[in-house]
């Protein structure tokens, strides 16, 4: 008899250890569902903003894609500064880099290790390319032609990051 009981108390928790919950299974639907309609909303007002951006599913991921703008931050003509106006303009640039972060424009802001000709990156979200071109002449680096700028559309899932 104990040993009946033993028996059916363990097959008891097996079962229970398996039983999965359906309400939980509902809810993960419905928010992926929720998910969907929220990134075509996002879409639909990005566009309304003046943004470019479009959805896809891959499986049961929708993707928001939105199109940044990559600057290149190359050097530029004038490269021979002295130690004192260069520290001031390295001072500028920076505020100004900080500002764009501030200010929503610019997602992703880095310079390059290697002694190649691009100096830096800079992601820009904005409207427009002519948009971004206009806020990365701003920078003072590039106004005392220590830095030129190459800009390109670049398109990535909204809210990606990295790791």
């Amino acid at each position: 008899m104990v040993k009946c009981f033993r028996f059916l108390m363990i097959l008891s928790l097996i079962f229970i250890s398996c039983h999965t919950d359906k309400s939980t299974s509902v809810e993960e639907d419905k928010e992926k569902k929720e998910d969907k309609i929220s990134a075509e909303e996002m879409s639909k007002q990005l566009q309304e903003d003046g943004f470019k951006s479009f959805t896809y599913k891959e499986g049961d991921t929708t993707y928001l894609m939105q199109q940044y703008y990559m600057v290149f931050l190359k050097a530029g003509p004038n490269r021979d500064q002295d130690s004192l106006s260069l520290a001031k303009l390295q001072q500028q640039h920076m505020a100004h880099l900080e500002r764009m972060g501030n200010e929503g424009y610019a997602s992703l802001i880095g310079p390059f290790e290697d002694s190649s000709d691009i100096k830096g990156i800079a992601v820009y979200n904005t409207r427009t390319l002519k948009e971004a071109d206009s806020l990365a002449n701003l920078d003072p680096m590039v106004k005392a032609g220590r830095l030129t700028i190459e800009v390109h559309p670049w398109w990535t899932a909204k809210g990606n990051k990295l790791n």
